[in-house]
């Protein structure tokens, strides 16, 4: 008997023996039967899904976990003008004289016109000091009291960022290089030390509510890319206290600037580091370039408009290779951030020469955003076995008019987001969200894969790569699955697999694209559990019943605002 039957469903199995199916029986947390409804085994529970679809479970690519939302900080998600964002933080500060610190999140660049947001524009909003990060994580505002706490007023240098000065050296309010500073040892501890919002006991509390999000969303493994060796406690924590409803592979991030010793490090960490069907460490994080919105993305030619600037690559030439060899030769598996057509190449040299020299193969390294891709690198994804994680809502013209498409140029636009020609080359294309610098609901990943649209469905843009509704659940299911080595047994529905899967409110084939924003994940499994449930399906139980995993909506329901784009 099944302990698991779902019936009545239309179900994309993406296994080509059987493409379509009627039912879905699972035993021990793995798929027993797919086929007609009418030849289906009795099951201790059935559930009728009304003709909607049943796909495997969404494998998110490239999701920050760690980001998160702080429920002690102001969002200023949809924050526009600098009034606006007085505003927020204002009544933040007044609401909370508990806080030492008053922070914020989600600042976008263009807050202000033709300069950088400086330490006056956060006069006079609180007597303590403020701390604003931006949407895409990469830089930081502060407040004239922060400025002084920290030192930057007096000259101090600070470990999670570059503190960017006027031309009579006083400090503006402006900390660049945040991100990838912040996640070194030194820049996690000194951020822990400065900040409260980077407490380990709140950022475990941002991984539990992005979880909880993924698994309302129909996610059911989710790639944490950038997680510092210091905090691989916190993924233990959350597996210790049986928190991870979704299957979670953690990527521990490798600063370019480390010395040679710290790969052994890394290699001794995942070594040791828990591990479980729910959770898995190994890949390793590195960086190309930086982003295109502040010029400091790696081009291949002169950014459009600053004549002269190219940006600059995240290590210096040569370095990236030595880096990407070693860790190829140590069994590592790499994860990439590339923007700019110049650090897209730079990764892909320096993946094609650890292959040369180590002669490893099916390594599946993996290179993450590709935004500006070169036609001549093209085919070298598929030709050097790498899988490309992209964000179909990076491409909307709702996040990238102005800035991104101003600083690329209109003639470098048909490079931007080569999803559908990167499909096409027989790369390996998985998709993801990027949260929390996106949003985490890969129904709006989907929609935006197929529209090249913003989320009002007005002015597509580069249609040339829009993708197919198939093609993008394959790309947030398959390709998952290949990226990560998992094919075998995930992104998939056929006898054997593991039982990840997740039906949808509607049959999304038979929807016009803009009706997907109106849908939702009304069931989702992950290993025969049901970890999500909207109570939407019809549901028949018999006398055994079915053990289930209760999640608590412990955080906001997954939201289809985006303050704006950006990249980790």
């Amino acid at each position: 008997m099944l302990d698991l039957l779902l019936t009545d469903a239309r179900v994309r199995t993406f296994d080509p023996n059987r493409p379509w199916a009627e039912a879905v029986g699972i035993t021990g947390g793995r798929i027993a039967y797919v086929g007609a409804a009418a030849d289906a085994p009795a099951a201790k529970e059935t559930r009728r899904l009304g003709g909607n679809l049943l796909s495997p479970g969404i494998i998110d690519s490239h999701n920050h976990l760690l980001l998160g939302f702080d429920s002690d900080a102001v969002s200023l998600e949809g924050a526009e003008t600098l009034a606006e964002v007085r505003s927020r933080i204002s009544r933040l500060a007044a609401e909370r004289p508990d806080l030492d610190w008053v922070c914020a999140e989600n600042a976008v660049y263009s807050i202000v016109d033709d300069r950088r947001p400086n330490a006056d524009d956060l006069a006079g909003l609180a007597d303590r000091p403020i701390f604003v990060t931006t949407y895409d994580q990469h830089s930081v505002w502060l407040n004239d009291a922060a400025l002084t706490i920290l030192g930057i007023h007096d000259g101090a240098d600070i470990a999670w960022g570059r503190a960017e000065r006027d031309s009579s050296g006083r400090a503006t309010g402006w900390v660049t290089d945040f991100y990838t500073s912040a996640m070194t040892s030194a820049g996690l501890a000194a951020l822990q030390r400065d900040i409260p919002m980077y407490s380990p006991e709140r950022r475990y509390k941002k991984i539990l509510g992005s979880l909880d999000m993924a698994t309302r969303s129909g996610i059911t493994t989710v790639v944490e890319p950038q997680v510092p060796v210091a905090e691989i406690g916190l993924f233990d924590r959350a597996l210790r206290e049986d928190r991870l409803s979704s299957r979670v592979i953690a990527a521990l991030f490798h600063p370019v600037d480390s010395a040679p010793e710290f790969r052994q490090e890394l290699r001794t960490a995942v070594d040791d580091a828990p591990r479980s069907d729910r959770l898995q460490f190994g890949p390793i994080k590195l960086y190309a370039d930086d982003v295109i919105e502040p010029h400091t993305a790696w081009m291949l030619a002169d950014y459009a408009n600053r004549p002269g600037h190219r940006g600059h690559p995240s290590a210096p030439i040569g370095e990236l290779t030595k880096i990407v060899t070693e860790l190829d030769r140590l069994g590592f598996q790499t994860h990439t951030h590339a923007t700019g057509d110049g650090g897209v190449r730079l990764a892909l040299d320096a993946i094609d020469a650890a292959q040369a020299t180590n002669g490893t193969r099916d390594r599946r390294h993996g290179i993450v955003h590709v935004e500006c891709l070169d036609p001549a690198d093209l085919p070298r994804f598929a030709d050097l076995g790498i899988a490309a994680a992209m964000q179909p809502r990076h491409a909307s013209p709702d996040l990238i008019e102005g800035t991104w498409m101003d600083n690329v140029g209109q003639q470098r636009w048909d490079r931007a987001w080569r999803v559908k020609s990167l499909m096409d080359s027989g790369a390996h294309v998985a998709l993801s969200s990027d949260w929390q610098v996106g949003e985490m609901d890969p129904l709006v990943g989907i929609y935006s894969a197929l529209t090249r649209a913003g989320l009002d469905g007005s002015s597509s843009w580069t249609p040339d790569e829009i993708i197919t509704l198939d093609q993008a659940l394959f790309g947030y299911t398959r390709e998952g699955a290949w990226a990560w080595h998992a094919e075998d047994r995930l992104g998939v529905i056929r006898p054997g697999a593991v039982a990840d899967l997740v039906a949808w409110s509607a049959d999304l084939y038979r929807l016009d694209p803009s009706a997907l924003l109106e849908q939702r994940a009304d069931l989702t499994i992950v290993g025969g559990q049901i970890v999500h449930d909207t109570g939407a399906t019809g549901g028949e139980q018999g006398e055994q019943g079915l053990n289930r995993v209760d999640i608590a909506a412990k955080t906001l329901n997954p939201d289809r605002s985006c303050a704006g784009h950006g990249h980790q």
